[in-house]
């Protein structure tokens, strides 16, 4: 157990707490064939506390994206961290019959999270009590935005089934996609069609709730032949109400999100990270109901800032 004090940087928000961080939690996963580890994160202090699930980039765990998440448990969120089974901790064999199914089974294990509150709220000293179950939200980066999405409504082409399922839970309200796939057929590179099947046939038109979409204008990955103008495809393929903040010069990292580390991102930008960090707080406040002050004055900010701009539908 570790607590940390991350200053506060928005003065429309709250102000920042120490943070409780509690790692690993073990939950029981029958079927998974292996138990869901996660980390979580919450103020010292506080009631009321909404819930933020948070889902990783493919191979990283519950140890990753310290910038992101310490800074939202610091300003007011309960904040969990699963490590899903395609993460290097894991090491899944590359021909684990688990791997097709990959993706439904990182639902799984938010669903999972969700279904077992009690247990850890439990698990942190001093939490129990403090937490508003009604205000629930996703992020996730990568894959994990993909995953976040599912939850939120977006249907995946299932490689084992063929099916187009409707994944979505009602207790997640709102979420933040973080440089995530866009749209599939031909838009995808051959190594994506061979090796990442769930990213054939994506149905962003059941995306329906509130979502803040985040994407680098740099962003170059080998999944797609469209360049960074992919990752945009979760606001303007999804119905509103959206939001997408673009930020220039941002590569797959977004500037350092992945960790407090150097060799974790190729674009080191400690600056574009705060400003992720302001904007995400905002709007999670926002769209959960909390207050929208904070959201109004980001918006403001970013009508013209040197770092990105930010569009709403």
């Amino acid at each position: 157990m570790s607590a940390t004090d991350t200053p506060a940087a928005n003065p429309a928000g709250p102000a920042a707490a120490p943070v409780v961080s509690v790692k690993p939690v073990v939950l029981p996963a029958p079927g998974r064939a292996e138990d869901l580890r996660l980390r979580i994160s919450a103020p010292a202090t506080g009631v009321g506390l909404p819930v933020l699930l948070f889902s990783h980039g493919y191979g990283s765990s519950l140890d990753g994206y310290g910038p992101l998440t310490d800074y939202w448990a610091a300003h007011g969120f309960v904040v969990i961290q699963p490590t899903h089974l395609d993460s290097r901790t894991v090491g899944l064999p590359e021909d684990d019959p688990r791997r097709p199914g990959l993706w439904r089974r990182r639902v799984q294990d938010m669903k999972l999270v969700l279904d077992r509150l009690d247990e850890l709220e439990a698990a942190v000293p001093g939490l129990a009590g403090r937490v508003d179950r009604g205000r629930v939200a996703a992020a996730g980066h990568s894959f994990g935005g993909q995953t976040t999405g599912v939850l939120l409504g977006l249907r995946l082409l299932d490689p084992e089934s063929g099916a187009k399922e409707d994944l979505s839970d009602a207790r997640v309200t709102a979420g933040v996609l973080l440089a995530t796939a866009g749209r599939g057929g031909a838009d995808l590179t051959p190594f994506a069609v061979q090796n990442l099947p769930w990213l054939k046939a994506p149905d962003f038109g059941y995306l329906a709730k509130p979502a803040l979409v985040i994407a680098g204008d740099k962003d170059e990955l080998p999944i797609s032949v469209r360049g960074p103008e992919w990752m945009t495809d979760p606001y303007h393929l999804s119905p509103a109400p959206k939001s997408l903040l673009t930020l220039y010069g941002a590569e797959h990292s977004l500037g350092g999100i992945t960790g407090y580390e150097i060799r974790e991102t190729t674009d080191e930008h400690p600056e574009r990270v705060a400003l992720i960090q302001r904007t995400t707080l905002a709007y999670l406040r926002h769209a959960l109901g909390i207050e929208d002050a904070s959201w109004t004055a980001a918006q403001e900010a970013l009508s013209w800032n040197e770092l990105g701009r930010l569009e709403s539908k």
